[in-house]
């Protein structure tokens, strides 16, 4: 099994231990800066007659922030990048453990209520994301695992991005077209696999939504 994982995408071991850490402080650092963003924007009331406050108006970032979307392609980018799939569990496990921190505590110090049962689920999920983000370290190689995890991570993300049901499927925003095609960038590898993948992620999210 270890050969086969090899095959499917070699690890890069021969890094210094001092860019390991400064990288993973980063990404820790990164979700940190965006758990209090995103309930920064939360609390925002936003003004027409401010500027600034129109672009954000514009981008509609408060519902881009609050939605699964953005947080699963950041997630997917930071594992996917990372130079061995260990690695890639602990960054977005680092990532998604500062941004519920800081989500959590900003909400308690500045929103003054506890969301005790919302953050249950995110913690549910920084408890499981090192796993899943190990798994997706392989779907940038180029065997048929690595298409399985594409077609598998496209259905997920067509599931998060878009509105769909047996008869529709609804675009919802160009914000959420835009976090799609990133995710399927950065999952790229070569053209006929990204095509079998979107083809199978198509297939599946339908799938999925049929059954529930």
């Amino acid at each position: 099994m270890k050969t086969y994982l090899r095959k499917t995408r070699k690890p890069e071991t021969n890094i210094p231990l001092s860019p390991k850490i400064i990288c993973s402080v980063f990404i820790l650092l990164l979700g940190t800066g965006l758990g209090i963003f995103s309930k920064w924007l939360d609390n925002l009331a936003i003004s027409d007659s401010i500027w600034w406050n129109h672009i954000l108006e514009i981008l509609d970032l408060g519902n881009v922030f609050s939605s699964l979307a953005i947080w699963l392609l950041i997630a997917l980018a930071i594992a996917v990048y990372s130079k061995t799939p260990v690695r890639a569990g602990l960054n977005v496990f680092l990532f998604f453990a500062g941004m519920c921190i800081s989500y959590h505590l900003y909400t308690i110090v500045f929103s003054g209520f506890d969301p005790q049962n919302y953050m249950k689920l995110w913690y549910g999920l920084t408890l499981c994301s090192p796993l899943a983000a190990f798994i997706c370290w392989y779907g940038k190689g180029k065997t048929a695992l690595s298409l399985a995890i594409d077609i598998a991570v496209l259905g997920g993300m067509i599931l998060a991005c878009f509105s769909i049901g047996f008869w529709y499927f609804d675009l919802n925003n160009i914000i959420n077209v835009f976090i799609f095609v990133c995710s399927v960038i950065v999952l790229y590898s070569v053209p006929q696999q990204i095509l079998v993948g979107l083809l199978g992620g198509v297939l599946l999210a339908f799938g999925i939504r049929l059954v529930i």
